[in-house]
């Protein structure tokens, strides 16, 4: 057994000056016969997401300030497409288009989780003052360049240790999650399917006064709304603002239809779900001295009860159409885009959390049952998969916290991105490694 042992310690100070394998070691007796079993693992089954992030961390900032300053909006973004596909290929990880995303997998068969990430700006001018701020006419107010670095970042973690992946993961680069539609095209082209996904995981970056180690969570009741986009096409007369007699004003109409809505919510819906109908644009007239043809408005009603959302978009055509004629004129009233509400798988959620301790952020505050009324079509892949939707802080406790996301000014720690990036790396790796198929 001495023997046994002398030649165990030298195979175990062989072994730990490779800086790829690491050993575990026990001493069995089978018929009186000692035998030193050993048993060789790779370090990477055990790599430190966080401490690699930390690292990595000049790069996925010089992405994410790349994409900041390049935003796009909509549901084409073929500059940053082109450039997220670029990255992963420079990680050794080719990605396809699915639809006008990307997609793209790590890993080994067996058990499939889906990392999904948004890529959209919004069509706004910055005004956060950043060095990095856009050159573009959008900004990334929402903090999906965020999103996008850390995924990045997480990709190419997650292909460092490819070989001891218990499965696969799956990446989902999206756009056209501001208005709607990312989603449902990415679920058309089969972004769920080859290989077919079991579970899927978002995050989203929280900008506000409040510290960066926070995460926010749901996994008893409904995250986020309902949304459903409309647009309303108001019909009136031409003429000219002298002879207002003559025409049938669209922005009248317009501004009663405006009021007549805000009563839906103060009305017609129970005060205790969570309703909200926004106006968001109004659009008319070329001149101070005519009066035009027509008149457009544009918004958005979000709640988290689904018979409230079935009246309100009832009601939205009965009071804007009636209210047209009122005065003479019409309205055509168009349902845009729509997703359900986020309702996050309880299991799933509670065991992604429970990975997000594990990895060692100190001082990380959680705030569980949390419910937003803002909309996010990641719902529409949570609608198919047991699914997972976390708040990651991005937030400062100063006067740079002092706007929120969707603001000109917002601004956001990047402190969030090695976090970020750490948290769907480690989560992927632990969920695959405690679901691997026998």
């Amino acid at each position: 057994m001495q023997k046994n042992i002398k030649n165990l310690n030298f195979i175990v100070d062989f072994f730990e000056k490779d800086a790829i394998l690491y050993i575990e070691f026990f001493i069995c007796s089978i018929n009186n016969i000692f035998i030193t079993v050993i048993i060789l693992k790779s370090k990477e089954a055990c790599m430190d997401y966080l401490k690699r992030a930390l690292e990595l961390n000049e790069e996925t900032l010089a992405n994410r300030r790349h994409i900041h300053q390049n935003a796009e909006a909509g549901l084409c973004l073929p500059n940053t497409k082109e450039f997220v596909r670029k990255k992963l290929s420079s990680y050794g990880i080719e990605a396809s288009d699915c639809g006008e995303g990307l997609v793209a997998t790590i890993g080994n068969k067996g058990k499939v989780i889906l990392l999904r990430a948004d890529m959209d700006a919004l069509p706004m001018d910055e005004e956060s003052g950043e060095e990095f701020s856009s050159k573009t006419s959008c900004a990334h107010t929402c903090g999906h360049d965020l999103h996008t670095a850390m995924l990045l970042t997480a990709s190419k973690l997650l292909k460092e240790n490819e070989a001891n992946l218990k499965g696969t993961v799956k990446l989902m680069f999206q756009p056209g999650e501001e208005i709607f539609e990312g989603g449902k095209n990415m679920l058309e082209n089969g972004i769920l399917e080859n290989p077919k996904v079991d579970v899927a995981m978002g995050f989203h970056v929280a900008a506000g006064q409040f510290p960066v180690d926070m995460i926010m969570y749901n996994k008893d009741s409904t995250m986020m709304a309902s949304v459903d986009v409309f647009k309303i096409l108001v019909h009136g007369k031409g003429a000219h603002g002298a002879y207002p007699h003559l025409g049938i004003d669209p922005i009248n109409i317009a501004v009663n239809i405006f009021n007549a809505l805000q009563e839906l919510i103060a009305k017609e819906t129970d005060p205790t779900h969570s309703c909200i109908l926004t106006i968001g644009k109004i659009q008319a007239g070329t001149a101070p001295n005519i009066i035009p043809e027509t008149a457009l408005l544009e918004g958005t009603i979000r709640t988290n009860n689904a018979d409230a959302r079935e009246k309100l978009v009832r009601r939205l055509k009965e009071v804007s159409e009636g209210m047209a004629k009122v005065f003479d004129g019409s309205a055509e009233v168009k349902m845009v885009a729509g997703v359900a509400p986020l309702v996050c798988d309880k299991a799933l959620t509670e065991e992604i959390v429970s990975y997000i301790r594990g990895i060692g952020i100190e001082n990380l505050a959680e705030y569980p049952g949390v419910t937003s009324s803002a909309s996010e079509d990641f719902a529409s892949v949570a609608e198919r998969v047991p699914s997972t939707f976390i708040y990651v802080s991005a937030g400062f406790l100063d006067d740079r916290g002092k706007y929120a996301v969707h603001n000109p000014k917002v601004r956001f720690n990047e402190e969030v991105c090695p976090r970020g990036a750490a948290y769907f790396a480690h989560c992927a790796t632990k969920w695959l490694e405690n679901h691997t198929e026998q």
